[in-house]
């Protein structure tokens, strides 16, 4: 695979403004630019983006930033694996002692646990806040998704990989040995999701090294809430990194999922291509995944050029107004993929029929049913 086009594309790279507009970066993360975001960068603006949260800090932020420019910003609220071991998932509102919270997270069996790794844990136990109740939590999602109306639920999913470290805000992480348990992970995942049902709200899904678990997990959530109101909402699994096959299965067995695809992650996946090519021409959106929003044009727009060349779908140079004009064969990469971006922003995807069984009898000469098919 060839390198990326141009990633720091500049302006005369770009199509022009009627078209870069319609252009959607459906997740990124500007909230968490240490340095923050530059109102004239904001300003600037051509594209539309979708800005995620994923932890207690950054919920504010997300949404101060979706109050100043609605026209741009489409909020999304909710908490990363990645953050979900400061969530207490006991019956009770109120979270454990801190040290009991933590302690019964990393060292889950009864065993004394060995010198170096409760070193590790008393290193990392002043740099952990008190935990915070998933009932608190889901009450602070609900009302900012509450607050705005086209607000999605994310960044939430599974993350097998992710090892918690000292600091996570340092400059340079020092990892710990721990990680968080799958089943606290779908606890709050499975909560979340509920929400986000419940609210008809859209949902940005990270998983990593999860592949077996977050089809399960997508399969329980039809199940449990059924096939209508599970296709009321739409489910972008964010950077997909699912096996090609992994992919098709979701797309025959859910109506209303959407892959999204970043250079930043999906550039070094070896599948990247076979993906694009595979993936049904109506779920396929792009993103940024990045925290600059000085980036966020230019790293989406690349992932743009690059489903382009894999789908032999050419690039508008102009926007027409008027869809009644074009045929959908005639559409362009950037037409495709806003149509996309609205039916996901949409939702209320239609539900496959399930075909009926065919039930005849045949008769045998003497008229007695032998067979029922």
């Amino acid at each position: 695979m060839s390198a990326p086009s141009n990633p720091d594309a500049q302006p005369s790279d770009l199509p022009p403004s009627s078209v870069l507009s319609h252009i959607v970066d459906v997740h990124c993360h500007p909230t968490d630019a240490p340095d923050g975001i530059p109102a004239s960068a904001m300003d600037s603006l051509q594209i539309s983006i979708c800005a995620m949260s994923s932890m207690q800090s950054d919920q504010g932020k997300v949404k101060a930033l979706a109050s100043a420019y609605p026209e741009k910003v489409t909020p999304a609220f909710g908490y990363h694996p990645w953050f979900s071991h400061l969530i207490s998932i006991t019956a009770s509102t109120s979270a454990p002692p801190k040290e009991t919270h933590y302690r019964t997270l990393f060292f889950p069996t009864p065993a004394a646990p060995n010198a170096a790794h409760e070193a590790q844990f008393q290193a990392l136990l002043p740099y952990l806040p008190d935990p915070c109740s998933l009932s608190t939590i889901l009450d602070e999602v609900r009302a900012n998704l509450t607050l705005f109306p086209n607000a999605m639920l994310g960044e939430v999913g599974l993350d097998r990989a992710f090892r918690v470290p000292i600091d996570y805000f340092a400059s340079l992480r020092i990892l710990t040995p721990f990680t968080i348990p799958l089943e606290h992970q779908l606890r709050i995942l499975e909560a979340q999701i509920d929400l986000a049902v419940e609210l008809r709200r859209n949902v940005s899904v990270h998983s990593v090294k999860a592949q077996q678990q977050t089809v399960e997990l997508l399969s329980k959530m039809k199940a449990k809430h059924g096939d209508a109101r599970w296709n009321r909402i739409s489910v972008d699994m964010h950077s997909c990194g699912l096996s090609v096959q992994t992919w098709r299965d979701l797309e025959k067995k859910h109506e209303n999922v959407f892959l999204s695809l970043s250079v930043v992650i999906n550039y070094k996946h070896a599948n990247l291509r076979e993906l694009i090519a595979s993936c049904d021409a109506d779920r396929i959106l792009v993103e940024s995944d990045f925290n600059d929003i000085n980036m966020c044009t230019s790293w989406t727009w690349d992932m743009v050029r690059i489903i382009s060349e894999v789908r032999g779908w050419p690039i508008e140079t102009e926007w027409i107004e008027d869809d009644a004009s074009l045929e959908e064969k005639d559409w362009g990469v950037i037409r495709r993929l806003w149509k996309n971006w609205l039916r996901f922003k949409n939702g209320n995807h239609p539900t496959k029929q399930k075909a009926k069984r065919n039930k005849r009898r045949d008769y045998n000469s003497e008229g007695s049913d032998i067979q029922e098919i």
